[in-house]
């Protein structure tokens, strides 16, 4: 298995739904703290890793995903839920899933369709999916709202979708949360290659955690910045030009044109080391990158990723992808700064 791959099954197996990110960046940082990486985290828990006084490029992921959180209690035993990120209830529904509860008690679960019987329902192909009826069934005996509560069951707890990463024997990496679980482990992976020399690079690699919710790199990013690279997913499907097997280069986002100037720079780079990438337009995105700009940065911002087939679905990329996604920002950094 490639070693990025390694990393993303490493990432995927802990969950971290946007709002409960402590235990994923704990492990990124004890991850890069032990290569002698200096580390250190956000007011809003977002993590820095940089061996520089003053970095002037970041590369930046994020660590947190799609996931949920208890709205509401039925008589029943099950649970209404409401989303943690922007998923279709379509490609969720069946999923297993576990519940961590105030307390950290887990219990496992289901999300399902309201009467979901095949033999009594139907109508259960043509129902329309909605948060109203849908539901999650926990694996607990429990037929009552005082039978959740005596489980420590309540409004609020966060719901962890199960990842079900695989890697096939013809280079596939399948799972969900590779947004952007796959671009987090693109960055440890540089990251960690160039720990020798970290020093005397000015860039920084901030691993966002509230990017599906709108304000990742809002805040808390290096003051002595003058650029932000976002490394995402590139987007696959419709009248996009990406695929699986390279990295995007998007030029354009819903939030607007990414920096021209660092958009050629890139394109020049791939060209010039032969990485197979693809420039495109997202026209239903929002990276940090955008989010950074609207929150005032006076940065310039670019954008670039791994190819993922079914975003916010079951997702995949090929080692193809992850390779050209690094070998870009491994010539970025070292043709600028070494």
């Amino acid at each position: 298995m490639h070693a990025v791959s390694r990393i993303i099954e490493e990432l995927v197996s802990i969950g971290s739904p946007s709002g409960y990110t402590e235990e994923v960046i704990s492990h990124v940082e004890k991850r890069l703290t032990a290569a002698g990486i200096t580390c250190r985290t956000t007011n809003k828990g977002a993590l820095i890793a940089c061996n520089h006084e003053s970095p002037e490029l970041a590369l930046a992921a994020h660590v947190d995903t799609l996931g949920a959180m208890v709205s509401g209690l039925l008589d029943s035993g099950r649970l209404r839920i409401a989303r943690l990120g922007s998923w279709p209830l379509n490609s969720f529904e069946g999923e297993y899933l576990t519940l961590v509860t105030h307390s950290g008690d887990r219990h496992r679960g289901t999300l399902l369709l309201d009467n979901p019987a095949a033999h009594v329902n139907p109508k259960i192909g043509e129902t329309k999916r909605s948060l109203s009826n849908m539901h999650v069934r926990l694996d607990v005996e429990a037929e009552s709202v005082e039978h959740l509560r005596d489980l420590g069951v309540e409004i609020g707890d966060v719901i962890l979708f199960d990842p079900r990463f695989e890697h096939t024997d013809s280079g596939f990496v399948r799972s969900r949360f590779l947004d952007d679980k796959a671009g987090s482990a693109c960055l440890i992976h540089i990251c960690e290659s160039l720990r020798e020399r970290l020093s005397e690079l000015p860039v920084a690699f901030f691993f966002s955690n509230f990017e599906e919710v709108g304000h990742g790199a809002a805040a808390g990013l290096p003051s002595s910045l003058t650029e932000l690279l976002a490394v995402d997913m590139g987007v696959v499907g419709g009248d996009t030009g990406g695929d699986e097997y390279h990295v995007s280069i998007c030029a354009k986002d819903s939030g607007g044109p990414y920096d021209y100037r660092l958009r050629k720079e890139l394109v020049e780079l791939a060209r010039k080391h032969e990485i197979a990438h693809k420039v495109d337009v997202f026209p239903y995105y929002r990276s940090d990158g955008t989010t950074a700009l609207s929150a005032g940065w006076e940065l310039r911002v670019g954008l670039v990723g791994p190819g993922i087939n079914a975003s916010h679905g079951v997702e995949r990329t090929h080692e193809k992808a992850l390779q050209a996604t690094c070998d870009l920002l491994s010539a970025l950094v070292r043709e600028r700064y070494l």
